[in-house]
């Protein structure tokens, strides 16, 4: 994330070094040192609650989709059963014997 050197550390420390003292350098450090890590703590919760967020919204649209699905079935079964509930009265019309004045001859 941040590209810092071994040179940029020690002019940090230097700097760190002359601003603070060497008396109160140690406590310091550990301060920082505990606040870095309650931000990285932090910053690891929020992007573990994001994916968990994510997830969470992708099951969800999965759920949708296939409720969909589900729904275009079962239209898709009522019609086929209508259609052939409608086929019925077609085919006893057509097998019905002809009569000899249906013909033209």
């Amino acid at each position: 994330m941040f590209d810092v050197g071994f040179w940029e550390l020690s002019l940090v420390s230097l700097v760190a070094l002359l601003v603070v003292g060497p008396e109160r350098l140690p406590k310091f450090a550990r301060l920082a040192g505990f606040w870095l890590g309650k931000m990285r703590r932090t910053a690891t919760s929020v992007r573990q609650e994001i994916r968990q967020e994510l997830y969470a919204d992708e099951l969800k649209q999965s759920i949708e989709d296939s409720l969909q699905h589900q729904e275009l079935k079962n239209i898709t079964e009522q019609t086929g059963a209508a259609l052939k509930d409608i086929s019925k009265p077609m085919e006893a019309f057509d097998s019905t014997p002809k009569s000899s004045t249906d013909t033209k001859e």
